[in-house]
This record gives structure tokens, sequence and C-alpha cells, in this order.
């Protein structure tokens, strides 16, 4: 037999790409698919050896989907391909070759397998893989046996089988009474029919397991055949023929009839789309039989209103919809007259043939059916128990209704026995003490109710989104209005503003009847529109009764609303609805679950917000416990465009707008991430909303003040620099009488937005704010906050103890104060209980904020001020430079006032922190120093260094000593161990209190050598660390005990002559030999590791310099070159070659120039360029320093002259001597460092070294020695001096007396010596070829 498919190629492609898309995109969607299918894998399979190649495949099919590679996509799709062609097909090798094709744009193939997988596991396929494949493609070849199966249901279910002979028109109202309802046939099923309906469940299941594979391989024969007409229709099988004829078939003709529609809108009831069958939903509710004769090809396009079916439906026999009653009374018939009269006819724009055609089709219609009686039962006018009832909407399908409760599933549960109820009915009948399903009777294994049946609930979503206007009617709720006998036509065609104007409503019931069944069945958009404003107009005028909320709160009632706002573009009929919608709502809760039961009438009422309808933020505010996902409706910007509206432009609702709009935007911070809040805190400021929230403080609705205390809190937390903004601004005291009575949650939350907002940059406005929280609550608030305190949690009370403590000291501080002491127990015994972490960390932080000053953003500055006070100012100017801290006021006056407040404050707090029971608290920072948390810490060691530094201004009460006691080891330990300079310079800074007292600088200098190298190193950042050694030294008999010297290594270098320079560069030692070597050192613990050697000048290398930036290392030579080297980590490269003409000692350079000084007279300046000068050609130099742009000589006449290079002039510092009877006494170095010139001259004189001031050429002191000083090298406090018989003798830079001496030979002159960059190491080279390195020990 040939026929026409029933699907055409492209059609199955369409839709088996649509599931494989589908599950392309959701990683989550294939591994439940995988997983489904292997657990449902057969026995007979080898499980060990197929699973794992499976497994393999799956693996690498996931790989090829994530890959942004398409040669990898391209190998691990093959590598799928073969791995799954390798072993017998089963289900899930068909799915993986079908997503594994689809990737490999193969549709065809990926179809073909997709059908594979409904031939081996047909049951999962529709059930739980594919439903909405099988629906599409396999559930209209179906219908014979759906039907078939119907009938057989039905007949178990009756308590006799029903009269297949009665075939009239007039059916009679009371024939239908077989139907059961569904509440009582639970009670009334016998155990028998019990059995039998579940045999009857085996036995289908099996016939669509065997229909299934027959249609899928008929399917796979449509794709693989380029000629669709000639395929024949495959046969199927019946449940009848199964057991009657031995497995006769009998073929589809699949062109014949359309009946897609009528499943789709449940009119198969008892059939589930996805082909399963549950007893209890075939039970009939419905009294009328409403048959569409109406099969006309011609596709009419819908009206851009949804249509509904009203009382003039059915006004004629002749129009397409076929209406079959019982005999009529009177009042039926003149309703029947009263509709024919009606003009609006829905056959009447049809011709003649349509409807013969239509006919035609409906006849053969029911032949195919078999005769079997339609579920749906004659009607009366006034019956309320129509499917398509008063309202038009059509009822759901029977299997997405729960058979206890008779309404649509909201959480279904499918039980092992294969039943599906509502979760909340089956666990209270489970809890009645029942251990049986309600329907089968079968005993349950397990009472324990398994997951939601997601694949059912995602189809009831399905549907209500293609029929929003669908409701569910039964038996227990029907609609409280009646459509009237004789409809009256007395509607106005006037606009709803005319209406207004000339209706008068008299308020009562039956009236408002009138008006809700026309804004539920009428048509026209415009008359339900009306019936809005004339119902708004009755429910603000009339008097409430009980009746009206009940009679408008109905679903049906509710969902015309609903249809008003998808439709209506009148912003005052749009208004009018939410109005309403709101009233009712905030009376009764079912109104609400009415409106959340389908996602999109949410989102409808969330558009309309957006769009600019400020009164839906009201009912969207009703709705938000329902909604499960607030940030996903995107209103940010629309609850802030309301918040900013000013009251008097809104509409008097039920809640304010404005309340609204702040109670939602409170519960989407609160649904947010990090970056979500940013995004809103973001929004508020430059659409400055922040202070529309801060007149929300005053708000009557404490709700509403607690919301903006949230937000608030949330925006100086994000941006504190909206801070100053919202103290100017806030009202407080309608926020400290919420503190009086609002929960202890609430009550929090409060506090914490008054601690926030005490963190202005300005002290004096800081405590003007606490004067108003003390005194401006209705109660007083210290007592408020004492009570709260006793009960509070552990991490809120550091918070609470903050805001009493510092509430307490805005007067002097007293001696005894129950506040004070109470809050600062509070914040010890939260720094001690190591239980609660969180609050340990809050309890140091708010000590630490309690020095207070703070940032514009409302962030603690007591780190960076202590470290300007330990002379690290760098990160307290920077901080005060961007905030812009000292530009808050014009007036200088204005500042010095808020310093001197804020060190008023300062003093005070410290002083009743240091001062309560003797230094307890030193203890409990003592113990905080041990955490190993970095945020506890951080906090307790800037809150120690605070509190040890203000000891310094601090009367002495005895809490020095317990300070010591605690903290003394702690701060000597991190400062021997950090690398942190701002650590050291914090613990320099509380160890500097302690060798106030002799005690303590007693202990101190037991300690001394170990704390001398971190003096050293701070001595360059900090002046501090200078008064720290000027106190050490004061009272020390022998200063060679604090500066004594190791030799640390020496090195033979003989081989290459004399070492005539040495230089330090980071880690590196550069050194010259008089062979023309250059030697590169690295200094490794006591050893001097040679890394580089290079021999490029012919003659000795006289002198070596080095600049910084770039790093460049400069050779001057006796052969008349410099050279300049590249530094790199591993070796040195001449880049460069100057030729000098002359030969090169002491060469000093700058970016610009070289200087040095020749085999004769003066000076030369060697500009990079190759342009060369001679300056002050009548004097033989024998030494030179250079610094900041001026050169200074010492000469072989004893004179010291300084060069300007910029101008070339010359001055003399020092002038020369002549002597007739023998050679004059030279200046054999010289050394500037601190604004001194430090100069070498002949032992002769009296003093070997003179040290002048550069600034006035004067005479500041000198260095009594007798030995040949020949070089120098000067630290920030030693002064070392190479001399003639091998010797350094080292003096004091402070007290320039002499500390030690050191000796690197006994033969030798010490010719060069250079210091490291830390002053620690000291580089000596010597005339018999020695490297020494000496360390401070």
């Amino acid at each position: 037999m040939t026929t026409s498919a029933a699907a055409t190629s492209s059609q199955i492609l369409h839709h088996t790409a649509t599931f494989v898309s589908e599950a392309l995109s959701q990683a989550e969607l294939r591994r439940r698919l995988f997983s489904v299918l292997r657990h449902k894998l057969p026995p007979s399979l080898d499980h060990t050896t197929l699973i794992r190649p499976l497994n393999l495949a799956a693996q690498t099919l996931e790989n090829a989907i994530s890959t942004a590679s398409s040669s990898v996509r391209l190998s691990s799709l093959r590598l799928v391909e073969n791995l799954l062609h390798s072993h017998p097909e089963n289900s899930v090798s068909s799915l993986l070759l079908s997503l594994s094709y689809a990737l490999w744009r193969r549709p065809i193939g990926a179809a073909l397998c997709l059908l594979d997988v409904f031939c081996f596991d047909p049951s999962s396929a529709r059930s739980e893989i594919a439903p909405s494949l099988f629906e599409e493609l396999f559930l209209i070849h179906l219908l014979p046996v759906l039907r078939e199966f119907n009938e057989r249901r039905s007949q178990i279910l009756s308590d006799s089988p029903p009269n297949a002979e009665n075939h009239d028109d007039d059916y009679s109202i009371c024939d239908s009474l077989a139907a059961i309802p569904s509440t009582k046939s639970l009670s009334k099923m016998s155990d028998v029919q019990a059995s039998e309906l579940k045999r009857l469940e085996t036995e289908y299941e099996e016939v669509l397991d065997e229909n299934c594979r027959v249609l899928a391989k008929y399917l796979k024969e449509v794709l693989e055949n380029e000629d669709e007409n000639r395929l024949t229709s495959p046969a199927l099988t019946t449940m009848k023929n199964r057991e009657e004829a031995g497995g006769e078939t009998f073929d589809v003709e699949f062109d014949e009839i359309d009946e897609e529609r009528r499943m789709r809108t449940g009119e198969l009831a008892g059939i589930s789309l996805n082909g399963r069958y549950n007893p209890i939903w075939t039970e009939e509710d419905r009294s009328i039989e409403l048959i569409n004769n109406t099969s006309s090809s011609k596709s009419k396009s819908l009206p851009f209103y949804p249509q509904r079916v009203f009382p003039e439906t059915f006004s004629d026999q002749k129009s397409s919809w076929k209406l079959t009653t019982s005999p009529q009374t009177n009042s039926d018939s003149e309703l029947e007259s009263s509709l024919d009269d009606n003009p609006a006819d829905s056959s009447s724009a049809e011709s003649e043939a349509e409807i013969e055609e239509r006919n035609r089709n409906m006849a053969l219609f029911e032949s195919k059916q078999s005769q079997i009686q339609k579920e749906e039962q004659p009607v009366s006018a006034k019956s309320s128990r129509s499917p398509y009832n008063v309202l038009g909407k059509l009822t759901p399908p029977k299997d997405f209704v729960c058979p206890i409760t008779s309404n649509l599933f909201d959480d279904p549960v499918t039980l092992e026995t294969g039943q599906t109820y509502e979760r909340r009915a089956i666990q209270e009948w489970l809890d009645r003490g029942n251990s049986t399903c309600p329907i089968t009777r079968q005993e349950l294994q397990n009472t324990q109710l398994p997951k939601t049946n997601y694949v059912l609930k995602r189809l009831i979503g399905s549907w209500q989104e293609q029929n929003p206007g669908s409701v569910l009617v039964n038996q227990s709720e029907n609609l409280c209005i009646e459509a009237d006998p004789v409809v009256k036509s007395e509607m106005p065609s006037t606009s709803p503003n005319s209406v207004i104007s000339q209706a008068t409503i008299e308020g009562t019931v039956s009236e408002l009847r009138h008006v809700i069944s026309n804004l539920c069945t009428s048509e026209i958009l415009k008359e339900s529109e009306t019936a809005v404003l004339r119902i708004e107009r009755f429910w603000q005028e009339a008097s409430i009764e009980q009746d009206i909320p009940t009679m408008l709160s109905k679903p049906q009632v509710i969902n015309g609303f609903v249809e008003i706002l998808f439709n209506s573009v009148d912003p005052k009929i749009l208004r009018a609805t939410i109005f309403l919608l709101s009233e009712m709502g905030s009376r009764d809760k079912a109104v609400i679950q009415t409106l959340t039961q389908v996602d999109s009438d949410v989102e409808c009422i969330a558009t309309l917000l957006r769009n600019g309808l400020v009164e839906a933020v009201v009912l969207i505010y009703l709705l938000r416990t329902s909604i499960l996902n607030l940030t996903e409706l995107d209103l940010v910007d629309s609850l802030l465009a309301v918040i900013k509206k000013k009251e008097r432009d809104l509409f008097k609702m039920c809640v304010k707008p404005k309340t609204a709009a702040v109670i939602l935007l409170e519960h989407i911070f609160q649904s947010c991430n990090e970056s979500g809040v940013t995004s809103i805190v973001n929004s508020m400021i430059s659409e400055k909303a922040i202070e529309s929230v801060v007149d929300s403080l005053g708000a009557e609705s404490s709700e509403e003040r607690i919301a903006s205390v949230r937000i608030l809190v949330k925006c100086m937390q994000e941006d504190g620099k909206c801070r100053n903004n919202i103290a100017d601004k806030a009202e407080l005291a309608p926020v400290l009488e919420s503190l009086m009575c609002t929960s202890d949650g609430e009550r929090f939350e409060i506090v914490q937005f008054l601690s926030e907002l005490v963190k202005l940059n300005r002290r004096t406005f800081n405590e003007q704010i606490l004067h108003i929280i003390k005194d401006e609550g209705p109660l007083s608030t210290m007592h408020t906050l004492l009570v709260y305190l006793q009960t509070a949690l552990e991490d809120q009370c550091p918070t609470i103890a903050g805001l009493l403590l510092q509430l307490d000291l805005l007067t002097e501080p007293r001696k005894m104060s129950i506040y004070r002491e109470e809050a600062i127990d509070t914040l010890i015994a939260c720094l001690r209980n190591t239980d609660f972490p969180g609050a340990q960390v809050a309890a140091a932080e708010t000590i630490m904020s309690l020095q207070g000053r703070f940032t514009t953003s409302g962030k603690s500055l007591t780190r960076a001020f202590l470290l300007k006070r330990a002379g690290l100012d760098k990160s307290y100017n920077n901080l005060v430079r961007r905030d812009q801290l000292s530009n808050f006021s014009a007036e200088a006056e204005e500042t010095l006032e808020e310093e001197k407040a804020a060190e008023n404050w300062e003093r005070k707090m410290a002083s009743v922190l240091v001062s309560h029971e003797f230094g307890i608290l030193f203890e409990a920072l003592s113990e905080g120093l041990k955490s190993t948390d970095a945020e506890m810490y951080s906090a307790c060691f800037v809150s120690a260094t605070w509190l040890v530094d203000m000891l310094k201004v601090l009367p002495d009460t005895g809490v020095r000593g317990a300070a010591r006691v605690c903290l003394l080891k702690r701060f000597t330990s991190i400062f021997k161990s950090s690398r942190d300079t701002e650590d050291k310079a914090l613990s320099l800074l509380a160890l500097s209190s302690f060798i106030q007292e002799p005690e303590g600088l007693h202990e101190l200098t037991s300690s001394l050598k170990d704390i001398l190298k971190g003096l050293r190193e701070l001595k360059k950042s900090t002046p501090l660390a200078f008064e720290m050694l000027k106190a050490f030294f004061e009272g020390q008999d022998s200063s060679a005990d604090l500066w004594s010297h190791k030799q640390l290594v020496q090195v033979d270098c003989s081989e290459n002559g004399e070492v005539l320079s040495v230089i330090c560069f980071k880690d590196k030692i550069f050194s010259g030999h008089s062979d023309g070597t250059i030697k590169v050192w690295t200094g490794k613990g006591s050893i001097l590791h040679l890394i580089q050697e290079i021999r490029e000048h012919t003659k000795a290398v006289t002198s070596l310099a080095v600049l910084p930036a770039p790093e460049r290392l400069y050779s001057g030579s006796l052969d008349r070159t410099s050279r300049v080297w590249s530094i790199s980590d591993e070796a040195i490269h001449c880049i460069q070659v100057h030729e000098m003409k002359d030969q090169v000692h002491n060469l000093v350079v700058t970016n610009s120039v070289s200087c040095f000084i020749p085999h004769g007279s003066g000076v030369k300046v060697h500009s990079w360029n190759g342009v060369s000068k001679l300056l002050n050609p009548s004097k033989y130099v024998k030494c030179m320093a250079l610094i900041q742009g001026k050169l200074y000589c010492g000469c072989n006449d004893n004179s010291i002259q300084e060069i300007d290079l910029a101008t070339e002039t010359l001055s003399t510092i020092q002038g020369g001597s002549r002597k007739l009877l023998g050679k004059a006494s030279p200046v054999h170095a010289l050394q500037i460092y601190g604004g001194h010139l430090y100069a070498a001259f002949s032992s002769l004189d009296g003093s070997a070294v003179k040290i002048l001031s550069t600034s006035d050429n004067s005479m500041v002191g000198s260095l009594a020695t007798t030995l040949e000083v020949r070089v120098m090298a000067i630290s920030s406090e030693l002064i070392y001096l190479g001399c003639k018989k091998g010797t350094v003798d080292i003096w004091s830079r402070e007290k320039w007396n002499r500390i030690d001496t050191l000796q690197t030979g006994s033969n030798c002159r010490v010719l060069c010596m250079a210091l490291d960059a830390n002053e620690e190491v000291l580089v000596v080279g010597t005339s018999d070829g020695q490297i020494q390195a000496w360390g401070l020990s």
C-alpha cells in the first residue's frame, strides 16, 4: 500500500537536529542521557568489556565538543566512530554516534543513529531520552492504539461495559454518569480493577515498544529513500490484534486524519504525551461534547487578541462546531435562539462547500474512532462541568493533572508503580499511615518519595506556554459567575472614558458578575478593557464585601486580567489592571499562586515595569517570595527610576511603589554575587539614586527602613566615597526607633549601618554623628546596645562593642563606666575565642579602627599613619593625595582643627584601652600575633603597634611593664625575621617605646647584635633607625663590640698583578687589574665566586664606574681607551670603545660626559659624542669626586678645587702651598657623603682626614691619624680609611672616633675599596693582588 508519508525527510531532519543541538549545548543533559541508557543496557551484553569503550567514547566526544581546534575535533570524532563500530551496537553507542555525526556535519547519519535509539530501547527513548521527538514523529501514528487503550481502560474503570451501540447524537447527560469523578474513583476502585489496570498497562507498554521499533525503521526508510511517495506505510500492532489474532497487523492511512491538535489539547484523556498511561488521569469530569468539524486546509491567521470560547460560539448548528445535547429546557432553547441571532456567527465568513468538506472529514474521523464515545459530555448552557467552561479556557490534558488533587502538577513525583502524583498530596497519603499506591494498591517498597519528574514538569510548562489562557476546572472549584440565559447586548460602543463617565455603578454583586463575564468572555479587546475600568471603579467606590474579592480572585478571572496585561497598550487600562491584581494579591495568597504558576505571566509584569509602568513594581513586590530569582528579571534600572520619583507623582496603591521598589532592590542585593553588587552600586551612583534611598530611612514602613539600611551598608562597603553624602542626608531618628523594636538580625544591620556611618574622613563630623546616635533615640541608645550585646551572636559582638565604646567616649573618660567596661571585655573575649575565627578578626579590626582616622572611602588609616610616624610617610602621603584628605576645607585653620580633634580622640581612646584592667588587652593582642591567619595577624600587629606607640605620650600608670612583658619579644622577633620594610618599620616604632625606660633598653641590649642588621637596613629609609642607634650607643664603653668586622673571604689574583680598582653593583663585584683584566664576581655566603674574566684592555685598568640607569659599567685604562660594558645576569659585554688620547686615571662618569685625570696637568672632560676639553690646566690633579654636576679635584699642591661642569667655572675650596725645601703634600683621596667633603691629606699636617661642608666650604671636623691614607669608603655610620701599610682604619662618622682596625696584609698597600648596597660588606683590593671581603659580624 502506498501513501504519502506522515513525516517528510526534511521534517525528520528538523526535529532530530533540534534534539541533537540541545544535547550538544548542554553538558549536564548529555551526562543524564548517557547515564539513563547505560543503566538500561540489556543484561545479556558483556558489561565489563562494553562499558569501558563506551565511557572512553563519551569522554572523547566531550573533548571534541569542548575543543576550539578543528584538527583536534576531527581526530576525536574519528576515534569515537572507530571505538563504537568495533563493538556491538546498542542504545548508548547509537546516541554517541548521533552526536558525533552532528558535530561532523552529517545530519542524515545523526538522525539515523538517533532513530536507532528508539529501536534498541523504545521505552527509555520516548519517556526519558527524547519525549519531544516521540511526540513530533511517533505519536501521530499511534492514535488507533491510544483510542483502543482508552476504550478498554474506560471499560475497566466503569462497573459495566459501555454501550458501544449507542451512537445517537442525542446523547443524554445521564449517560455520562459512567465517568467517575477522580476524587471518588480513588476510594471505590477494587483490587480486581487495580490488577486489570496493571495488566493492561503492561500490555500497552509492550505494544508501544513494538510499534516504536516499527515506526523508527519506517522513518529511517523515509530518510534513506529518495522517493518518499513510493514508501509503504508500516504495519502497526494493536492490543486487540495482538491477543486475539496472534499478532495480526493493520495499516494506518496517515493522511486521512489529523488528530495532532486533539492530542495537544488533551482530548484523548488518560494518555500522556510520552506514551505512558496513568489510569486515574482518565476519569471524566466533563459534560460537554464539542467536536471541531473544521479541517479545512486553508490556514487562517490568528487574531492579535487571544480567542475565547463564549456563548455565541454555540449559536448555530451549521457552524464549524458540532454540539450534541440532551433534550433542552426552555431556558436552553432561549439561549440557543438568542445566540442564533448573534451577528458574530463563526461560520458566516465560510462557504457552504467548505462546510460540507469539513463535515465529510468529520464523518471519516468518527468512523475511524470505531464509534468510541467521545470524552466530552453533553452541555447545557448553565453547566459548570464543561471543559470549555463559561470563560472559554481549554482544560489541560489529563496526564498533567494529579489524580488526587485534580489540579495541574506543580511538583510531580512518579512512584515505583509508575503512577504520578502531586508531591504534597501523596506525602499526605503516606503520612496518614498508608503504604500502598492509591491507584494500583501495590505495596510500596520505599515510602521515601523520589525526585521530581522534571520531564513531565517541562512538558506541563511547555503546554502552559502554548495555552496561556488555559485553566483547570473541576467540581470542587467552579467559577462564581454564570452566564445569564440571555446575554444582553447593552455594551456601548463608546470609549472606556465615556463608559466611566456614563456608567452608574450600583455596587451590587449581580452587576459585578456581568462585568466579570464581559472581561472573561468578550472577544473584543476594547470591551474587556472597559470591563477592567468598571471593576476598578466598583472596587474603589463600593464597600468591599467578602464575596467580591472571592469572585475576583478566581483563577479564571485572574487569567482574564493577565490577558489584558499581555494585549492592552493603554497605560490607563494597564495601570487599573495592575492596581486590581495588587489589591487582590495583598488580600488573597491564592492570587499570587495563580500569577506565578506561569513564568511568562511574571515576565510580562516585569516587562511592563521596564517599559515605564511604575505601578507594576507593587505587583512584583507581592510576587517576590514566589519568584525564584529576581536578578534574572533585569529590574535594577526600573527600580531606581521608581525610587527617584516623588511620592506625589505615584499612583496610590495598597503598598507605596517606592516602598516596594526599595524592598525589591534589597532582595536583589542579597541574591547577587560580588560583581553584581558592584554593578548595582555603580548604577545607583551614576543615577544619583542614593539620596532617594537615604530618604527611605525616614519611611513609615519599618520594612522599607530596614531595606534601605541594608542597601546603604552595601553601598558604603562597596564604594565608601558615598559615605559623606549619606551621613549628610540621613535622618537617624526613625532608624534609632527601629533599633529599639526590631528583631536581632535587623538590629545588627542597623548597628552595622551606624558603625559604617562614623568612618568619615573628618573627626569632627564623626563625633557629631555619634552625638546624634547617642541622644536622638526614643530610649537610651547606649542602654539598648548594652542589652543587645548580652544576647548577640559571637560574630556580631565586636561591631556592637566598638560602637558602644565610641558612644561612651564622647564625654571625658570617667574612672568607671559600665558601658566601657562591658565593651572592652567583649572585644578581649572575642580576640581570645579561637572557636570563632571570624569574631577574632572582627575584634582586632575594630580595635585598629578605633584610632579614628579614615580615608574618604572609609578604610582605616591606622597603619599608614603609624608608618608616617616611623619615618615611612610615602604610604600615608599617597593616601592623602589620592583621597584628597587635605582638601576637604579651603581654610588651613579647619585642617588644624581636624588634626587636633583626631589627636585628642586618639589619646582618649588609647588611654581607656591600655588602662583597662592594667593592660590585659596587651596579653590578648600578643596571643593574636601567634595566629596563622593573615588577617588576624595583621590587625593585631597594627593594633599592638598603635597602643604601644601611644605609651610615649600617655602617663605611666604601670601598664608599660605589662606591655613590655607581653609584646617586647614579639616585636623583636618580627623585626629580626620580617622581610617587609613596612613591617620592620612598625616593629621598630614599637621597640622605640620600650627603650625609653631602662628595663626595656636593657632587654633590647641583650639582643642587640640581632637587631643591628635590621637597623642598618632601615637607616636609609627612616631616621628612626638613627635614633635607635644613638640610644644604643649612649653609655656604651666599647663601640668595637657594636661594629665588629669579620673577614669573609680572600681571593689571590696576584697572577693578574695589582688590584687597582673595585666596585660593587647589586649582587656583583667588579675588579680591575694591572694586566688589563676585568673580573666579575658574585658573593655567596663566605665565598667569592668568579663568573667572568675578560681582558680587552691592553694595559692596566685604573678605574671602574657604574651608571645604574641604564645598567652600564665604564672602565678606564692606561691604554688610552675607555670602554662601556652592558651588565647582564651572567656576564658583561663590551658595547662601545672611546679613544681618550691620553692615559686614564680616576675615571668618573655621568650620562653625558666622563671626566678623568690625564698623564699631565688638568682634568679632561670627554663627552660621549667624541669632544674633549681640558679644564684646570694649571694644576696637577691627584684625585677627583663628582656629585650633582660639580667636580671636586684634589691636587698635588694640597689644594682642593670645585669645577661646575655646566658653566666650566672654577672655585677654590682650599688653597695650595709651595715648599722650597721639599715636595708639597698632595690630596690623596676625596669622598662626598651626606653634605660633607672628606679629604685625605698627609699625616704630617696633624690630621690625615679633614671634613669640610660642601655648602660653605668650612671645616667641620677631622680624623687624627698617623697613617698614610690612600683610599676612603664611607657608609652612613662608618668611615673606612685604606692605608699605605695594608691596614684599614674604621672610624665613627657620628663621633669621629676610631672604632676598629683591619689588617689586610703586612707587605702591601690598600689601593681600592668599595661597599655593597647594604653597607654590610667591605671589599678591599691590595697591591699584592689580593681581594678581601669583610662583613659586619
